[in-house]
């Protein structure tokens, strides 16, 4: 499918689509710095590619769940997976990550299977590249075997392997994690997780012990980077939600080390991710407005609209074809007050995603 070229004003935050090394390079040549095509540079030509190749551009489910549930409406505005799917196919996704496999019953007055759903991807051109399931041993099997029927190579969760900051806990979901994702790995599949901010707090390792024999302070190891550490790197996989990553960097900066000294540690997403980039086979790029007076430290808003570098972000971990991006704004959908809101920034988010680039010597 053509990509339809942005007619949108350049503003501060589309400056971010520039590549602050090829900017450099071109200026010392004496070129404009957003000069497309391939300018020479010496006996060197620069060329300029998609940061983001297009077979890896998706979207997780979540972020239109109010139109794949919706029941059938005058709205105009498609509904369930057989018109949802064909409208993401038609902006230029290429790619989805589930987010449940249900639908509003009405449509087919039942419930859709898993192998009509496959149906309708292979229909659009589309390809599952993973889902947010319960990630149960008991269910497990059942689980992979849906992943399967949907052509995907990856199956995760939206929640972190264990809410507890202690480092007890951390090893036993360590233990299970390595034994579902060497059956997930036995069928093809790879296991991943995905984060939220807590993931990203500091583990309680260290210091006095509480009344029921917990640990009150940290040796200042992350949680997420402890399991890291404990899960085997050839079954147990990640998907960094860069959001969350970020206001993690906002709200966990201190911790109290054992001799109950204050220190603070900032975390950086994106060397967490460079220095382990096979890691990381999907991302959810979930962009946001800065909002320091707000818990979070920043609100969610449509791809390329808020202020999370992601041309940075993505051209410094590298592997550019290795990584599968998903677009997801929790906060998408309009209610019955803008049932197209959804997918209106759907079609936002695809379209600055695309405008990312890369400059090459």
């Amino acid at each position: 499918m053509t990509e339809r070229p942005s007619t949108r004003a350049l503003t501060r935050r589309r400056l971010l689509t520039v590549s602050a090394g090829a900017a450099a390079a071109i200026g010392a040549a004496g070129l404009p710095v957003l000069q497309t095509g391939a300018p020479a540079l010496g006996d060197k030509k620069i060329t300029v590619e998609p940061l983001i190749p297009p077979q890896n551009r998706g979207i997780i489910l979540y972020s239109v769940r109010d139109r794949i549930t919706a029941a059938p409406d005058d709205s105009g505005v498609p509904y369930g997976f057989e018109r949802v799917l064909a409208r993401l196919a038609e902006i230029g996704y290429r790619e989805v990550e589930f987010a449940g496999y249900t639908q509003h019953p009405s449509i087919l007055g039942r419930q859709i299977t898993p192998r009509e759903i496959r149906k309708i991807l292979d229909d659009n051109g589309l390809v599952a590249n993973g889902t947010h399931t319960q990630i149960d041993p008991a269910t497990f099997e059942q689980q992979l075997d849906i992943a399967e029927e949907l052509g995907m190579t990856n199956i995760g969760t939206g929640s972190d392997p264990t809410t507890s900051p202690y480092q007890s806990d951390w090893d036993a979901a360590a233990d299970t994690w390595n034994e579902l994702g060497r059956r997930a790995r036995a069928r093809g599949i790879k296991l991943y997780t995905h984060n939220h901010d807590a993931a990203y707090g500091f583990l309680l390792d260290a210091g006095p012990l509480d009344a029921n024999g917990r640990p009150t302070r940290s040796s200042g190891v992350r949680r997420l980077e402890y399991f890291f550490r404990k899960t085997d790197p050839k079954y147990v996989f990640f998907e960094m939600d860069i959001y969350w990553a970020y206001v993690a960097r906002f709200k966990y900066r201190t911790y109290t080390n054992p001799a109950g000294q204050v220190k603070t540690d900032i975390f950086d997403p994106i060397l967490t991710v460079a220095r382990r980039t096979k890691r990381f086979p999907l991302f959810h790029a979930k962009d946001g407005d800065k909002a320091p007076d707000q818990a979070n430290g920043y609100t969610m808003v449509p791809f390329g609209e808020g202020d999370l570098n992601f041309q940075q972000f993505f051209e410094v971990i590298g592997e550019q074809e290795f990584h599968h991006v998903n677009w997801e704004q929790d906060t998408a959908p309009g209610g019955t007050a803008n049932p197209g809101q959804s997918l209106a920034f759907a079609d936002l988010s695809y379209q600055n995603m695309s405008e990312l680039t890369i400059y090459r010597r």
